[in-house]
Parts: structure tokens; C-alpha cells; sequence
């Protein structure tokens, strides 16, 4: 029988495994079918869902959002608008710091990648899972989430 420590360092052991792997896989097919990567992705995600044309989208708000390095964020972004994918303006409420613009071809370009984005989701990770398995995935996602936050799981 296993003891409690080899148990933890088995599941860990198979988390990583899972997560490189299912990262690998849909990184992978991301760039085949639209040529982004899947920080360019995530960023484009993270600006659809919080773009509000009357407020300024910070730097800072975008780095907590994704919970990226300031550093990391700031490079992603340099290289997604020599692309035109995002542009940084001023912020127009205070003058300070710098906003950042989803763009017509940002849009454009998450909008394309998505619906095989989602497709190669599935075929590497929902679609070989149960309903019970993704429920039980998501409840100890919110446990872990909670024991971090120091608040009780729902």
C-alpha cells in the first residue's frame, strides 16, 4: 500500500504530466490553425473579456488578470502590437500609464482562432473526460483556489 507521501508525489507527478502534455497538444494546434501562439491567446482572451470601450484597460489590470510577470506581460504585448494584434495608448482618465487596445485585427484574429482553438480542447482534454471527471476537475480547481484564498469552498 502507499503511504500519504507517495500518493501526493504520484498525483503531482501526474498533474504535470497532464498539463505539459494538454498544453503541448493545444499550443500546438493553435499555431497550425491561425498562426497565434497561445500567450498571443490568452491575451486576446483575458481583452475580450474585460474590454469596456469607456475605461482604461491598465497594464497592471491585464498583468493581475493573467496573473503574468509585469516583465512577461510587457514583452507579450511589444510583440503582439508589431503585429497589430493590441495597441497602448495613454489612459485618457488620469494621463498616466498606458492603456491597452484590443484592435480591429486582435478581434479579428481571436474571433478565427477560437472555434478550432475550443475544437482541439476537446479532442485533448474534455473529450476524453466524463461529465463526472470535469465536474470533479473544476470542484478541485475551486478547492485549491479557496484553500489559497484562504476562504471556504462552495
Amino acid at each position: 500500500m502507499s503511504s500519504g507521501a507517495e500518493v501526493e508525489q504520484e498525483a503531482w507527478a501526474a498533474y504535470r504530466r497532464l498539463q505539459l502534455r494538454v498544453d503541448t497538444l493545444v499550443a500546438r494546434d493553435l499555431e497550425q490553425e491561425s498562426g497565434l501562439s497561445m500567450p498571443d491567446y490568452d491575451v486576446l482572451a483575458a481583452l475580450v473579456a474585460m474590454f469596456d470601450p469607456a475605461h482604461c484597460i491598465r497594464v497592471g489590470q491585464l498583468t493581475a488578470r493573467m496573473n503574468w510577470a509585469h516583465s512577461r506581460l510587457s514583452r507579450q504585448l511589444g510583440r503582439m502590437e508589431r503585429r497589430g494584434l493590441i495597441g497602448r495608448e495613454a489612459c485618457e482618465l488620469d494621463g498616466r500609464g498606458d492603456d491597452v487596445v484590443l484592435t480591429a485585427d486582435g478581434r479579428r484574429a481571436y474571433d478565427e482562432a477560437t472555434p478550432a482553438h475550443l475544437a482541439s480542447v476537446r479532442r485533448h482534454f474534455t473529450g476524453a473526460l466524463s461529465r463526472d471527471q470535469l465536474l470533479a476537475l473544476t470542484g478541485i480547481e475551486r478547492s485549491l483556489v479557496h484553500h489559497e484564498d484562504g476562504t471556504s469552498a462552495r
